[in-house]
């Protein structure tokens, strides 16, 4: 395919929302072998739970390379280059033999995992604007909710025919898969004139100007913090599918398919809002979602002592569709007060979200996945404190901004 030739919106969203799966995958396919590797490898529950916070330290690390490598070399050349580093890495965890061995090529794959995520919301910005950006965007959230809802029945069914090393060959045949995609399917969209040179003191000075503006953070903090109420509950799963539902290794499904359906259905709604509801509007809706399932899975929680189906879930999977209406005005809005350095901004996003899913899946997860309880007030913490920021940045533009009618409901300036 020839640089210049653009895919259709359908088949970008599908490359670039397969391109964003390959993280989750990484982290929720190796769910359900998580007793069967604890017990070959001699690491109790504690131990099973670095490997994702080591995965999530590197993708957070590498996360801040990611996007202005491809500032600077273009998109797809820095796609191409972390998917290879993806498949060797996936084969080196496939052949480990004890958990250091697994958690240095775990830390390999985090390395590469983010590159699909983050340099694909920098393509979106590249080639479209306004409502068709939020389409877009919503169609790839959409593609890309699905991960976590299929990688962990993927993983339950690849147990039941082989032992754990076999899931890493999946995500190893998988990767190989999307280089393949790209190569043929995926274009360059950040063409040379419009790239940055690569030079450590420009890149610093650039990111510290990017935090240094406090709508950043604001905008950055609201979409993790809301976030992360979800992904304790994604980092606990095996605690709260397991012992808590008091389901098998193969019933990951029951949990995160709700979930993600959820997820899904709210990013359908995004989509098909842009142009006919106001960005900010949207964006507040998805919070009151958010702030109803807090409510509601805090009550089930005191009022239940062993959790069913699907009243255990049902609120898990309204707090993901009101996220799903959040986080692509949030993204939008970051990436528009940027327009030069989409793929820092984008880089810098990722790395406050996955600094706090670190701490989520290091700390949090094994302090509070032992009863249902621990784990609602945890999330109802992550939904206020993400409304809140989320509140603030609203009151600052009342103030000081007028609200256009644009996809993210804001001014992508500040003052």
């Amino acid at each position: 395919m020839t640089e210049h030739v653009r895919p259709s919106n359908r088949r970008l969203a599908l490359i670039l929302g397969g391109l964003a799966m390959f993280g989750p995958f990484s982290i929720d396919t190796i769910f359900p072998a998580f007793p069967q590797i604890g017990e070959q490898l001699g690491a109790d529950k504690l131990a099973m739970q670095q490997t994702i916070s080591v995965y999530l330290l590197a993708y957070a690390a590498m996360s801040l390379v990611h996007g202005p490598l491809s500032d600077a070399l273009g998109r797809r050349p820095v796609i191409l280059a972390g998917l290879v580093v993806f498949v060797l890495a996936s084969v080196g965890c496939a052949l480990s033999t004890s958990l250091p061995m697994l958690l240095w090529f775990r830390a390999l794959q985090g390395f590469s995992a983010g590159v699909g995520l983050i340099v694909g919301r920098a393509v979106i910005r590249d080639v479209l604007h306004g409502h068709d950006a939020q389409r877009l965007m919503s169609q790839v959230s959409m593609i890309f909710g699905i991960a976590p809802a299929v990688a962990p029945i993927i993983g339950g069914w690849l147990l039941g025919w082989h032992r754990w090393p076999c899931i890493f060959w999946f995500l190893a045949l998988f990767g190989v898969g999307l280089v393949a995609v790209v190569w043929r399917g995926l274009p360059e969209t950040h063409p040379p004139q419009a790239r940055l040179p690569l030079e450590a003191g420009p890149l610093l000075r650039g990111y510290a100007g990017i935090l240094g503006r406090p709508r950043f953070l604001r905008l950055t903090l609201a979409g993790a913090l809301n976030f992360g109420a979800l992904f304790l509950y994604i980092a606990s799963a095996p605690a709260f599918v397991i012992d808590q539902l008091g389901l098998g290794e193969r019933d990951f499904g029951w949990f995160f398919i709700p979930m993600i359906g959820g997820m899904m259905i709210g990013a359908f709604v995004s989509g098909r809002a842009a142009g006919r509801i106001d960005g900010q509007r949207l964006a507040n809706i998805g919070f009151a979602c958010c702030g109803a399932a807090t409510l509601v899975n805090i009550g089930y929680n005191l009022l239940v002592v062993d959790h069913a189906l699907p009243w255990a879930v049902l609120p898990i999977s309204l707090n993901a569709f009101g996220i799903a209406l959040v986080f692509p005005i949030v993204t939008l809005a970051i990436l528009d007060m940027y327009p030069y350095q989409r793929g820092s901004a984008s880089s810098l996003q990722a790395f406050v979200g996955l600094l706090v899913n670190v701490v989520i899946a290091g700390v949090l997860s094994p302090w509070l996945s032992h009863d249902g309880l621990s784990l609602a007030l945890g999330a109802a913490c992550f939904t206020l404190a993400g409304w809140l920021f989320w509140r603030w940045e609203n009151l600052a533009t009342r103030r000081t901004l007028r609200v256009p009618k644009s996809p993210a409901g804001m001014e992508p300036t500040e003052l």
